[in-house]
């Protein structure tokens, strides 16, 4: 398990800074498979530094409960991303401290692979959420991961993140354990976001990713060396972008 308590709550926001026309397209995408009437209360679980809570409440108009565990990242957000229909909680997902049939939507963003018991966290949203209530759930796939542009630096990387997700079969079966019905198929997202050599190495830099808490460090120095002397003899060069998955999970 990675401990953002300990160095990643400090480099979090800069290293996982959301442009405005990303955070944009992220709530459009969201609203497509949201319930339609307003408001809908939301539940935005393992919130980390309140990167979408705010943009959820402006979005949707109800109440937005930002749930994380870990006591620095939530600090970060009380601070930042502060807003008057926004509550944030500390709290698990396994054990969520919200009410039964409280929330309308839930937001899972990156978050659903750091769950100590990931059927228990299934389990209590389908405890919070209200009859036709919708879970959209950002995640990786173990079997279905993008061959991202930046893992050539880093040999162990592919494998440590294919690892680090379930594969797709796997999350429909403790979707189905946990009282939840899975759409059919994932859905694939384009979110634009700085695409040269230089700002993703800018942005990868910082290890703000969990893929790098699992990396040795010799690894990591060489890599980014040579990352770098990419990033300063052909800074504009695009990188490839690769869709994002959303899995929408529905409360009967």
């Amino acid at each position: 398990m990675v401990d953002y308590d300990e160095r990643l709550h400090r480099v979090y926001a800069e290293g996982r800074r959301l442009t405005s026309a990303a955070l944009g397209e992220w709530m459009g995408a969201f609203t497509g498979h949201a319930p339609t009437e307003r408001p809908l209360a939301v539940l935005d679980l393992g919130c980390g530094i309140g990167r979408f809570t705010p943009a959820l409440a402006e979005t949707f108009g109800g109440p937005v409960y930002g749930v994380e565990p870990s006591a620095r990242m939530l600090e970060i957000a009380v601070g930042a991303a502060a807003h008057p229909d926004v509550t944030y909680l500390e709290g698990a997902a396994e054990a969520i401290p919200l009410p039964d049939d409280s929330c309308d939507l839930a937001l899972l963003f990156l978050s659903f692979h750091h769950f100590v018991d990931q059927l228990q966290a299934l389990r209590e949203l389908r405890r919070v959420l209200r009859p036709g209530g919708i879970v959209l759930l950002r995640t990786q796939l173990g079997d279905l991961m993008p061959d991202l542009w930046w893992y050539r630096y880093f040999p162990s990387a592919r494998q440590v993140d294919a690892e680090m997700y379930l594969p797709l079969e796997q999350v429909r079966a403790l979707v189905e354990q946990a009282g939840l019905v899975a759409d059919p198929e994932p859905v694939w997202v384009d979110v634009t976001e700085p695409r040269t050599v230089r700002a993703t190495y800018e942005r990868l830099k910082l290890r703000a990713i969990s893929t790098f808490e699992h990396l040795a460090p010799e690894e990591m120095e060489a890599g980014f060396a040579e990352f770098e002397r990419d990033a300063v003899a052909d800074p504009d060069r695009e990188v490839p972008a690769f869709p994002a998955g959303l899995l929408i999970l529905r409360c009967p």
